[in-house]
């Protein structure tokens, strides 16, 4: 499904991603952990082209993203990038002047062009699907921040990508709300959605993904299934971020 190949990002003379390689299959669920600084975040925005990239190349199905990709000439192949891949922020960033209902129906009707009564009658089958029906016809600023991310994933699915993004989607969150939105993101998981999770929960990591990546100084240095990176990691790094993260 995506493949990123000797991925190299720089801001000036600061090296953000070092010639990092990895692969997410069909139907997987990747989680991305890792100490702070080490290129998670950027990691994603360059997969879907919101950062261009130095070195390297990312595939996603039959696209390609290189060094050379520029958002003047090739807005086309951007754009299908995003149609395909799918992003759900830390910051919700929902239209605070359109309701709820109309958030998921933006994009459907001005981008893809789909009818508007077929778009809000799937994007109601959607807000069903992460508990926020009742809420159709309230506006942002009346939700709670769990409430607003259950939307935000909800919009996401509206334009039915192969794979979903999700850049810490609970680090603004309290406990509470962040139970609400890990549990909408595994009931994704449990129906084969080809997820990448950046995430600070560790049990989330651990019960959940398919296959677990610690990110550290730009680079991929240690990958397996939970149960290898949980119950015996290899890599220094590894070890410490467990132990500092008390492995919850």
């Amino acid at each position: 499904m995506i493949a990123v190949e000797q991925l190299t990002k720089r801001h000036g003379a600061l090296t953000i991603l070092d010639q990092l390689s990895l692969t997410v299959q069909r139907g997987e669920v990747a989680a991305i952990i890792g100490p702070s600084g080490g290129g998670k975040s950027t990691f994603l925005r360059c997969i879907n082209g919101l950062e261009r990239i130095q070195g390297g190349r990312v595939t996603v199905g039959d696209l390609q993203l290189v060094p050379e990709t520029d958002p003047r000439r090739d807005a086309a192949l951007l754009q299908a990038v995003r149609k395909t891949v799918g992003f759900v922020f830390q910051q919700f960033n929902l239209f605070p002047h359109l309701d709820v209902l109309a958030n998921l129906v933006e994009a459907p009707v001005q981008v893809n062009g789909e009818d508007r009564g077929s778009a809000e009658a799937r994007g109601m089958q959607l807000l069903e699907r992460v508990g926020m029906a009742h809420k159709a016809r309230a506006y942002p600023k009346d939700l709670s921040g769990g409430q607003q991310q259950r939307v935000a994933i909800a919009r996401t699915l509206t334009m039915r990508p192969d794979c979903i993004l999700f850049d810490e989607p609970t680090s603004a969150l309290d406990p509470v709300m962040a139970g609400e939105v890990l549990k909408v993101i595994t009931d994704l998981a449990r129906g084969h959605q080809t997820m990448i999770v950046v995430t600070h929960s560790m049990s989330f990591a651990r019960e959940v993904s398919d296959h677990v990546h610690v990110f550290a100084g730009g680079k991929d240095v240690e990958h397996g299934p939970p149960a290898q990176i949980f119950g015996d990691p290899q890599h220094e790094i590894t070890r410490a971020f467990l132990k500092d993260a008390g492995r919850d």
